[in-house]
């Protein structure tokens, strides 16, 4: 069986819009985004492809189906497509198996081919378990990846049966293990034991409490350039911003900061996969949820172009260079000319991303935390 053939069997091509009179300019992305079927499947000149999955009963055993991925191409699709840079397809929906098995089983499947084709894909969700789905991908080929997860929970509970409430065992403890690095990002702190997340320093992961997120989002993009592996669960945002989730909290990143992450994620040229999870339409008043995720699409989207016009480190003309001394250490710090980013070398000579807040801290003789934690991962 062919890639296109493998795909073509564990998915349902977009359906939404046959049933609707919804007519778009030619300027909005439901005008642009190509709708991928049968008769075509060109995806060899795409730099996007999104794919949903409705699958909540890794979450809840008794839920059906959700038309949630939908929902939320209703909002994305009106949107106004600004990105000519970036040709984006749509593969419709993974079919409902079964069993839960089946439905990942299936989504695991296509993730693998669209993953040996070089793309980048943008999965609506469905619950934050399969996260799982696109982290195996990698281990079955043996790849080492980052994984960056954002959500206020940190989903390692060994109490529980329900596979939404420990995916995260499978990808961190298992082994062999295939994850070089793990950041949290958005966590809070009442609702994480304290013991994991010292844990998971000793492990020599980041973990970005929300409070601490908040005072500088920016600060959060160098956890994502390296990333392979990106997974969003909406509860990390409040409530008043995203209702539609099960475990909505009052506190948690407001609409335009999750906008911020996710224009991140798409700058980072290792991401391969993000996932979008926690919708539930029927849980949306007012549609308000849908809305937002389709923003936050649509900043990924953004974050795409920006990562076509970034140059290679190899190219040193297109970076500013400024050599610097800390606590003894020689270092060279590259500012992009064209997106602003930075970039700090290690003492192997190796480049790993970092902030003008790390490049302040060393001017001041000081060491950066980004810095310090990169080298103990080397040893």
């Amino acid at each position: 069986m062919s890639a296109i053939q493998e795909i073509q069997h564990y998915t349902m091509p977009v359906t939404f819009m046959d049933s609707e009179d919804t007519v778009y300019l030619p300027s909005q992305l439901g005008s642009n985004i190509r709708i991928l079927t049968e008769n075509n499947m060109d995806i060899d000149a795409l730099d996007l492809i999104i794919l949903g999955c409705g699958e909540l009963r890794g979450q809840d055993f008794r839920s059906s189906y959700s038309s949630g991925p939908d929902e939320i191409r209703r909002e994305l699709y009106q949107l106004h497509y600004w990105h000519q840079q970036v040709r984006i397809g749509d593969l419709g929906n993974i079919i409902e198996g079964a069993s839960v098995n089946d439905t990942r089983a299936a989504l695991r499947s296509v993730l693998a081919e669209l993953h040996q084709m070089g793309k980048k894909v943008l999965i609506l969700g469905g619950s934050h378990d399969l996260t799982l789905q696109q982290y195996q991908v990698f281990r079955e080929l043996d790849e080492i990846v980052d994984l960056t997860v954002v959500d206020m929970l940190a989903d390692l509970n060994q109490e529980s049966d329900n596979r939404y409430d420990n995916y995260l065992m499978e990808a961190l403890v298992e082994t062999p293990n295939y994850v070089r690095h793990f950041n949290l990002i958005g966590f809070q702190s009442y609702y994480v034991n304290p013991l994991l997340i010292e844990t998971f320093d000793k492990l020599r992961f980041d973990c970005v409490r929300v409070g601490r997120a908040r005072e500088n989002i920016d600060l959060l993009e160098p956890y994502f350039r390296n990333t392979h592996i990106g997974s969003i669960d909406i509860n990390a945002i409040r409530y008043s911003d995203a209702p539609a989730n099960r475990l909505a909290s009052p506190n948690g990143f407001y609409g335009d900061e999750m906008c911020k992450i996710t224009r991140f994620a798409g700058m980072s040229t290792h991401m391969k996969s993000l996932g979008i999870y926690g919708y539930q339409p029927e849980m949306d008043s007012h549609g308000i949820t849908a809305k937002l995720l389709a923003q936050m699409i649509w900043y990924y989207i953004d974050g795409l172009q920006v990562q076509k016009t970034e140059s290679p480190l190899e190219e040193r003309d297109q970076f500013f260079e400024y050599h610097i001394t800390f606590t003894d250490n020689n270092a060279l710090f590259l500012k992009s000319k064209k997106t602003n980013r930075w970039w700090m070398q290690l003492p192997d000579e190796s480049f790993m991303p970092c902030s003008h807040q790390d490049y302040i801290s060393a001017c001041n003789n000081e060491i950066p935390e980004r810095w310090m934690r990169e080298l103990e991962r080397l040893v």
